[in-house]
């Protein structure tokens, strides 16, 4: 019976159970010289024995350091606990030996641990911003998700626990929102600029033209959607801030409100062909102008508006600058592999009717003559170099301008004579 007794005891210590009293009644005294972890036990009862070594064991237990992106905790003991084998070495234990005892720490709170670290470090990824504003673009970097694995944290404690290591980390991983700012930048290319050019001199057209680009520009264009000019810009009256200038009416150059805008809209007309958008509705002058090639014009009033749509499947920015007697387009969006060029063809031309002369003090051209004529333009599609498509744009006639000299009336003669006396 006594033997089975020592049995159970030895099961029960062996399974790392601290107390049980009826176990540790055992006087059975420890053989002189014994050490177990540097312990001298010799001569101690094997209770006496456990207890104090087992103390010895918990002072030097080493602790666990884990370390995570929000910092680190250590965990010691009596929070750690463990496991031992010291019963069976007492239980064999020879005079003088110096034994070692296996020791395991264990942590009854890594479950609860590993999903509270978890859900401290993890976070959800945060996509890029576009901001659009009038003059271009403001990008706010993405923020990367962290993604953290509960269960091979649990697995990594434990085995650093095991393994007798001091250090366990937390095992993350960063990954990328679904919309980057380098997506965002590579859908917010420059597509196409165009520029003409203006007398700066001339405040009231250059404010035309400064005020109608800056109400266009900042524009996005969504896929499919169609611009309109003037529901971009709006009428051309005082009332919304345009000014007195030269524009062409019933095929004359004369003074009226807004006089420049057309401007505006020719040099967008053709960014927007660069760009690729196909042009729903444009229409030329009436009389040729020089700030860019025949049929390359686009003019506009209260009832004439140029339109295009983004053709595109992703959005189209456009963007306007005016200095210095420049003003400039640019439109901006996903790049679909293609370039656009433009091409104007005169077909024909017609001399303008004899100056008409009128009287004035001096001799001098009032209004140069022009040429009309007759032309085309197109547009050129290319791909990796290759010219794909070869387009007409429009057809379209401008009549010639009559030229206008006046000249000083002539000069009276005094027809009497003189009589002559000899």
């Amino acid at each position: 019976m006594a033997e089975l007794w020592k049995t159970v005891c030895a099961l029960l210590l062996s399974g790392g159970v601290f107390f049980f009293g009826g176990c540790f009644h055992d006087e059975t005294k420890i053989a002189r010289g014994v050490t177990v972890n540097g312990v001298g036990v010799g001569g101690m009862t094997r209770a006496e024995a456990t207890e104090l070594i087992r103390a010895r064991i918990a002072e030097t237990l080493p602790p666990l350091t884990i370390r995570a992106p929000s910092g680190e905790t250590t965990v010691r003991y009596p929070e750690l606990s463990f496991t031992d084998d010291v019963p069976e070495l007492l239980a064999t234990a020879r005079a003088g030996e110096a034994l070692t005892a296996h020791v395991t720490r264990t942590w009854a709170e890594t479950e609860r641990f590993a999903e509270e670290l978890c859900a401290a470090n993890a976070r959800e990824a945060v996509n890029a911003k576009l901001t659009v504003k009038r003059n271009g673009f403001e990008y706010t970097p993405e923020i990367p998700g962290i993604a953290c694995d509960y269960k091979s944290l649990t697995e990594e404690i434990e085995r650093a626990l095991s393994d007798g290591e001091t250090v366990a980390e937390l095992p993350v991983r960063e990954y990328a929102p679904a919309v980057t700012e380098k997506s965002l930048r590579a859908r917010t290319r420059k597509l196409s600029s165009f520029t003409t050019y203006f007398d700066a001199n001339n405040l009231p057209r250059s404010e035309n033209i400064r005020l109608s680009a800056s109400r266009i520009s900042g524009t996005e264009l969504a896929p499919g959607e169609e611009f309109s000019f003037n529901a971009a810009v709006g009428l051309r009256t005082t009332e919304n801030g345009f000014q007195i200038a030269t524009i062409i009416s019933n095929g004359q150059f004369t003074e009226g409100v807004g006089g420049g805008v057309c401007q505006t809209s020719t040099t967008l007309f053709n960014a927007a062909l660069l760009a690729g958008m196909k042009i729903t509705e444009s229409r030329n002058h009436s009389l040729a102008i020089g700030y860019v090639k025949p049929s390359l014009d686009a003019m506009v009033s209260r009832h004439s508006d140029l339109k295009f749509v983004n053709a595109s499947d992703f959005p189209v920015y456009i963007f306007a600058e005016t200095k210095d007697g420049a003003v400039t387009f640019r439109f901006c969006g996903a790049p679909n592999g293609r370039t656009y060029e433009t091409e104007s063809v005169t077909i024909m031309k017609m001399e303008p009717p004899p100056a008409q002369i009128v009287e004035g003090e001096e001799e001098k051209v009032l209004r140069k003559e022009k040429e009309g004529l007759v032309s085309e333009s197109y547009l050129l599609t290319y791909e990796n170099g290759k010219l794909l498509s070869r387009v007409r744009i429009r057809r379209d006639s401008y009549a010639a301008v009559q030229g206008i000299v006046q000249k000083p009336a002539a000069r009276k003669e005094n027809a009497a004579s003189e009589s002559l006396v000899g």
